[in-house]
């Protein structure tokens, strides 16, 4: 009593071996307790223990295992479980919904113990296996009673292989929506890197093309700067040339002034005149050499200037080409986008029509499987109905066969009785006793042949209903095999959904080789405007080296015209004080100013 009060709280214990304990009514009500309590011990085994000569105490564990629903496997061999236990028994295995097996060898159930638990097997469908030699059953009840156990495990493993495939159907439905949740994901997130890398790249060639432009800005301001000192350049040679012709014109003034002077002076002046004709012609050659000079300066000053424009014009076809090009770019990245846009449309637009296709042949499929379900468990109700009449027509049948025998055999037993009874008593009237006897004979061997009769009809009606058992057999069999068919369609249907997934996975695999196509369309242009900016570069660092050049000739130039305008100013000042010391040293100079 104390381990089994014990035990009531313990959740490890999963079988359980009390046999030869000679459990008495407190072990029966302890084991009673147990059951209701312990929701762990899966396999009892009570052999010898004579729990059937206490009917309250077993009455009490019958409670107990009717509100058990975790015992599995029970073992009452050897028991002494009569009659009235059995129908104890019968009564808690209508409550119970988890016992798969129970084993009753050798008790004394009998006939009315064997009804009893013949008849709990219609409301009890977990049973599997039920043993009952060695109890004094009729072999009807036992093979009634086996056909009811054979049952309920064709039941029981219909109804595992259906769970077992809906779950597995679940859990392809739950696997494919999973993988249609990642894929989708997974192509959104691409979607949205590429995007990210063209916005990324536009940008970058956006500060690519206005860092060029501000160059090129650069490179104009530089242009203009250098026009500027051209024109000054040109401004100083004007002033050069003006100072040239005023000095011109004070040299012809001079030689007329010197001519006058000759004519009057022509005899005294001859020498003086060939040395002014000398110094007149260096004078000239110095003017001639400083005019082909400034002619020179002006075809130099034309060649930089045409060497202006000619890197003006190149300058203007560059900015051009870098307009075009950065058009072009802009051009392909709008449709590049536009196209992504299209794109992505239309994934979404088929993924939306695929899972709406897929949602609808999910729902459709659930429907005809839950409906052939319902057809089909129906039909299983209708069948066990049916059963259930038969084996009620033939409990009724073979009971009244039972009853029918047993009145006759008493009957016999009374005629016997009486017949000793009256030859002990009355051995005067022997022929009358012998004449009833023999009438009643006659009447016993009637009502035999009656019962035989009605025995052999009552089998035919057995044979029928097993021939009809079988039939109702055969047919739960091609019901099967109708599941069996519609799970192969389900599975080809699958099978083409997803096939279908994969030529979509490879239509989105084509479209992202597609985009790679176009980026690498991208970076080969990134690579072209890199190159282009190289060359543009190249050429405006050659630009600057030749402008740097002219720069530098100018300045030798302009040094050149400042040291050849020194030595005229020179050159003059000195003819102007010798023309001046002339003029003061001749006669004419000494008469003035008497004059």
């Amino acid at each position: 009593k104390l381990l089994l009060h014990g035990l009531c709280s313990n959740t490890t214990v999963k079988s359980l071996d009390l046999k030869g304990n000679n459990l008495r009514i407190v072990g029966a009500e302890a084991l009673g307790k147990l059951l209701r309590q312990n929701k762990s011990i899966r396999s009892l085994i009570l052999e010898w223990n004579s729990l059937g000569m206490w009917e309250e105490g077993f009455s009490f564990f019958c409670q107990g295992l009717g509100a058990n629903s975790f015992l599995q496997r029970l073992d009452l061999r050897n028991n002494q479980i009569n009659h009235q236990g059995a129908g104890e028994l019968a009564m808690a295995l209508k409550q119970n919904a988890s016992l798969q097996e129970l084993d009753l060898r050798w008790n004394n159930i009998g006939l009315l113990g064997g009804r009893a638990l013949l008849n709990c097997l219609q409301s009890n469908k977990t049973l599997k296996r039920l043993e009952l030699a060695g109890n004094n059953v009729p072999s009807d009840i036992l093979k009634a009673v086996e056909q009811a156990l054979d049952h309920n495990q064709d039941r029981q493993t219909i109804l595992s292989e259906t769970r077992s495939r809906t779950h597995v159907l679940s859990k392809e439905v739950l696997s494919l929506k999973n993988e249609k949740a990642k894929q989708f994901l997974d192509l959104m997130d691409t979607i949205d890197k590429q995007r990210e890398e063209i916005t990324r790249s536009s940008r970058m060639s956006a500060a690519r093309v206005s860092q060029l432009q501000e160059a090129l800005d650069e490179q104009h301001s530089i242009m203009n700067s250098l026009k500027a000192k051209l024109q000054m350049t040109e401004a100083a040679l004007a002033l050069s040339e003006q100072k040239v012709h005023s000095l011109g014109e004070l040299l012809s003034a001079m030689k007329q002034e010197q001519t006058s002077m000759a004519e009057r002076h022509l005899k005294e002046l001859q020498q003086q005149k060939q040395e002014g004709a000398d110094r007149e012609g260096k004078l000239f050659r110095e003017l001639s050499a400083a005019s082909e000079k400034n002619l020179l300066l002006r075809n130099q000053v034309d060649e930089l200037e045409k060497k202006c424009k000619v890197q003006q014009d190149q300058l203007f076809q560059v900015k051009q080409d870098l307009t075009n090009t950065t058009a072009e770019l802009k051009l392909r990245a709008v449709q590049a986008e536009e196209r992504l846009e299209v794109e992505k449309r239309r994934f979404k637009q088929n993924l939306e029509d695929m899972e709406s296709l897929r949602l609808k042949e999910v729902d459709h499929m659930t429907q005809h499987i839950e409906a052939s379900e319902r057809s089909m468990q129906e039909r299983i109700q209708r069948l066990e109905a049916i059963r259930r009449a038969l084996e009620e027509e033939l409990s009724q049948v073979k009971a009244a066969a039972l009853t029918e025998r047993g009145q006759a055999e008493e009957e016999l037993i009374k005629v016997r009785n009486q017949a000793r009874l009256e030859e002990q008593q009355r051995l005067e009237h022997l022929e009358e006793k012998l004449r009833l006897m023999t009438e009643s004979r006659d009447e016993a061997q009637n009502c035999c042949l009656k019962q035989k009769q009605v025995v052999g009809e009552a089998q035919a009606k057995a044979n029928q209903l097993s021939l009809h058992a079988d039939g109702l057999r055969r047919r739960i069999e091609e019901l099967q095999q109708d599941l069996s068919s519609k799970e192969q369609e389900k599975v080809t249907e699958v099978n083409k959904v997803r096939v279908e997934l994969q030529e979509q996975i490879g239509h989105l695999q084509a479209e992202r080789t597609a985009q790679e196509g176009l980026r690498e369309k991208i970076a080969a242009l990134e690579r072209q405007l890199k190159a282009l900016s190289s060359n543009h570069r190249e050429a405006l660092l050659d630009k600057e080296g030749e402008i740097s050049m002219l720069l530098e000739k100018l300045r030798m130039k302009e040094a050149e015209i400042s040291r050849i305008r020194e030595e005229e100013a020179q050159r003059a000042s000195f003819l102007q004080n010798a023309i001046m010391a002339y003029v003061q040293g001749s006669p004419l100079g000494t008469l003035s100013p008497r004059k």
